[in-house]
């Protein structure tokens, strides 16, 4: 028996629906866990230091960590890393509020357009966002105090954007964490969405089902 063309339509749309609510609920997630994670190796800490970049703060393993890194970063040049210098972590939180209301907004609507053009400003705003922290790495990497204990000629201490980086006697891997993979999720579940509901929308060829009755025309009966 086949189904028809509105049922699936209605099937469709409500599982688009289902992608954008979840879109906008990994998207709430993203204040609750780091979007990323630099890891730092040295002789004084074979074990490891972390910084947690998150929409709103930099962490780390306890309260001291931020401290322990700006000692080792003063013997190569480097500027102490202080949460409230960095501009973007005051004002990157209401953006996301301002793209979370979107996309709830794109929920009630329901329409393809609007899923899938939320997808989009999310991702550019991903981009635009991911671009400012490599800008913000390069800085503290090259602008460097020329009265530094360690000074080596040429050598610039930018972590990486994304990987594993030798720098001296220094190890610094820069990751992702959970935050980044909920942003990316929601862009997904977004363009989902815009999928589900397009597919939806192209009618299928509605045939009657087999066996049943078509109209046929009378046979002429000619009377002579």
């Amino acid at each position: 028996m086949q189904t028809h063309p509105s049922i699936t339509a209605l099937s469709g749309k409500k599982k688009a629906s289902a992608w954008m609510l979840g879109a906008v609920f990994f998207s709430v997630m993203i204040y609750f866990f780091p979007l990323w994670k630099i890891t730092l190796y040295a002789p004084q800490y074979p074990q490891g230091i972390r910084m947690y970049i998150w929409i709103h703060q930099i962490t780390g393993d306890d309260a001291y960590t931020l401290q322990n890194i700006n000692i080792l970063n003063h013997y190569v040049g480097m500027k102490d890393i202080d949460p409230h210098a960095v501009p973007e972590l005051s004002y990157f939180p209401y953006v996301l509020a301002g793209i979370i209301a979107l996309g709830f907004i794109a929920f009630l609507m329901k329409k393809r357009w609007a899923y899938l053009s939320w997808a989009i400003l999310y991702a550019l705003c991903g981009a635009v966002a991911i671009y400012d922290f490599y800008l913000w790495e390069y800085d503290y990497g090259h602008h460097l105090d020329p009265k530094a204990p360690i000074k080596v000629p040429g050598m610039a201490y930018q972590p990486p954007l994304v990987g594993v980086k030798h720098l001296l006697n220094f190890t610094a891997i820069s990751l992702p964490d959970w935050a980044s993979l909920c942003m990316m999720l929601s862009i997904i579940l977004g363009i989902a969405a815009y999928l589900c509901c397009r597919s939806s929308a192209i009618k299928p060829h509605y045939r009657l089902p087999a066996g049943s009755d078509t109209p046929r025309e009378k046979p002429v009966v000619s009377h002579s």
